[in-house]
């Protein structure tokens, strides 16, 4: 598909994307998608390319996109091609995104490793070479939905804490550089603690670091959880209210100390405790120990022991929560990317939800194999057909 243009019926004004470019990414060899700013409906088959248009979506913010995937594997394999470098192509995703009252440029994609080595992705802004994933949280805040996030509230613990950090990065742009910097500092302690030399000032300095960006990480997604708290225990309708609270170690501290005797406290820690982490190989603290505790408040139940419907009602309340809060705080809601949200709520649920995106001006990208079901929608969102890695409008 080339050059869709939608007919503009009173399109919201908060951030959107109004041009998607794909490049070899996925199923899509060459993909050039436009759009009005309203919510975004795609319809098909199983295996059409609905999915993989909203996890190009996804990679215009920092992270790993909704699938979380390698960055070879979201390559187009050439016709024929096995499973290596050769046979994978350069993919690349590029959109024209209304942020802030101003239309911004960002690009991103992929340059596979030449001579044994690893793949590097790059990214763009208005032309310009970023520093790196962290600036994207600068432009686009997106939050998603997708059926493997189901059992968010049942799997590990670090699931969780992505989810709770993709929302604060809607607030906080500068967590995703901080959550990275404490990543970074923690992988070389954790290596240089395995393979040595036991250099006591590197090592100082790694904990220094890690002091600092872990306790503002902790203390961020701290602040998200209690506001996000306050906006689910509020909520009326027909989704369920969510208490909220972040549960470790890092989160205990902060609550009794300010953040500066936390940092002492942490970088003590961790100096105490190199010979466990060696043997260990894994960081016993820090931010990567905290988890995201969620109760069903009607039931008076953990979200874990809620049914799959009760949870997934759950997951939706707490986006609903977020959107609701950016659009009071900052003045426009996040992006939406809702994999076949739709599919499993009865249709109360689903007129609420539809009401309540664009009641926030949200561009929501949505996706379901049944088009019917989107039907109260009707003018208020812009309805494409997808088949077979083609996109044209319903």
């Amino acid at each position: 598909m080339t050059g869709l243009s939608g007919e503009m019926n009173a399109a919201p004004s908060g951030p959107a994307v109004l041009r998607l470019t794909l490049s070899d990414f996925r199923c899509y060899g060459s993909l050039r998608m436009e759009t009005d700013g309203r919510p975004v409906v795609l319809t098909g088959p199983n295996g059409a390319g609905k999915t993989n248009l909203l996890e190009a979506v996804s990679f215009l913010v920092p992270g790993r996109g909704l699938r979380r995937a390698r960055l070879d594997e979201v390559a187009r394999r050439a016709t024929g091609g096995t499973d290596d470098a050769a046979s994978r192509r350069a993919w690349a995703v590029a959109a024209s995104v209304r942020a802030e009252g101003r239309i911004v440029d960002v690009g991103t994609g992929v340059e596979p490793g030449q001579n044994g080595g690893g793949d590097r992705r790059i990214v763009r802004i208005d032309g310009q070479p970023a520093r790196g994933q962290a600036d994207l949280a600068e432009v686009l805040s997106a939050v998603w939905l997708t059926p493997q996030m189901d059992r968010l509230f049942q799997d590990g613990s670090s699931a969780r804490r992505r989810f709770v950090d993709r929302l604060v990065y809607g607030f906080d742009p500068a967590h995703a550089g901080r959550l990275t910097g404490w990543e970074k500092a923690a992988r070389d302690r954790l290596r240089l603690l395995r393979e040595g030399p036991r250099d006591e000032a590197w090592l100082g300095a790694l904990e220094e670091t890690m002091a600092g960006k872990g306790v503002a990480v902790s203390a961020a997604r701290l602040q998200m959880a209690e506001r996000l708290n306050g906006a689910c225990t509020a909520s009326t309708g027909p989704f369920p209210r969510a208490g909220v609270r972040m549960d470790g170690t890092l989160e205990e501290w902060l609550a009794g100390s300010p953040a500066l005797a936390v940092e002492d406290r942490l970088r003590d820690a961790l100096a105490a405790g190199r010979g466990r982490d060696a043997e260990s190989g894994t960081t016993a603290e820090g931010p990567n120990r905290s988890d995201l505790v969620v109760r069903h408040l009607a039931k008076d139940a953990p979200a874990a022991l809620c049914s799959t419907g009760e949870q997934k009602a759950l997951l939706i309340s707490l986006v609903l929560a977020d959107a609701r809060l950016q659009a009071a705080e900052r003045g426009a809601p996040p992006l939406l990317l809702l994999d076949e949200v739709a599919a499993h709520l009865d249709e109360e649920r689903r007129v609420a939800l539809f009401d309540e995106i664009c009641g926030i001006g949200a561009q929501a990208w949505m996706t379901g194999t049944d088009a019917s079901l989107f039907e109260p929608l009707g003018d208020k969102a812009q309805h494409f057909k997808v088949r077979d890695a083609e996109v044209a409008f319903a």
